[in-house]
């Protein structure tokens, strides 16, 4: 009995082989030369002219022949990729995480489209941007998104301030010095907000990802071992196409 893998894998062969063949016969036909061919003989009009041999060339390939061997050919493919496409469409398993059926009986086709988007789901989320880990972060109801600690910081105001450097005296103007001193004005409280993923969150996604992954190749691979039966379409199809 054979398995859809093994009838997967003979067809990629089959098709190859079935593509240069036909390719082949069809540059083959354009030739006009294998196509055509020749006979004549020579006979002098005198008695005693001199004969010359006669001439011949025969036709190499038939239009007849280049169909039969090209139905032949693609009767091996019709045959291959009726019974693929068969049995794809019974093919299916159940996708299994943790003892627990996530999908089931899953055909095998949409199997292999779920690969190829799980591939790219993990990709999007690993890209997914993530909370700053400097921060303590909470999610607030009120801004429908996460919250950090309220944190305080102070204002400050410059207020000049004079500093006598030497005092006066009868003969000089004191010197005094001007600076400025910060002085507090206000308190700042900040609460920062984000819209990203906890690192957490993250990772969990991706674990699960990765499980569904690989419960998608296990389930792919248990739908290929399904057992089939070879199915005939090309001799019918030629049959059809070839009737004189």
């Amino acid at each position: 009995m054979t398995r859809l893998s093994q009838i997967i894998a003979v067809e990629k062969g089959v098709r190859a082989d079935a593509t240069r063949r036909v390719t082949d016969l069809h540059h083959n036909v354009q030739k006009p030369q294998l196509l055509t061919g020749l006979s004549r003989t020579y006979r002098p009009r005198a008695e005693d002219g001199a004969p010359l041999p006669p001439e011949s060339t025969k036709v190499q390939l038939t239009a007849d022949d280049v169909l039969a061997e090209a139905a032949q050919v693609m009767t091996r493919l019709f045959d291959v990729t009726l019974t693929k496409d068969t049995a794809n469409t019974v093919a299916a398993a159940d996708v299994m995480v943790d003892g627990r059926a996530v999908l089931v009986n899953v055909p095998v086709t949409y199997l292999l489209f779920l690969e190829k988007q799980l591939t790219d789901l993990h990709t999007f989320v690993a890209k997914l941007p993530v909370q700053d880990p400097s921060e303590d972060w909470e999610f607030s109801d009120t801004a429908g998104c996460y919250a950090s600690r309220a944190t305080s910081t102070v204002r400050t105001k410059k207020i000049p301030r004079n500093h006598v450097v030497a005092e006066a005296t009868d003969k000089h103007p004191a010197q005094v010095q001007v600076y400025t001193e910060d002085v507090p004005e206000g308190d700042w409280t900040t609460v920062k907000f984000s819209g990203a993923l906890p690192a957490t969150r993250q990772r969990q996604l991706l674990e699960r990802v990765v499980k569904l992954q690989h419960a998608v190749k296990y389930a792919r691979e248990e739908a290929n071992a399904t057992e089939i039966h070879d199915v005939k379409a090309g001799e019918k199809v030629f049959g059809y196409l070839l009737d004189a």
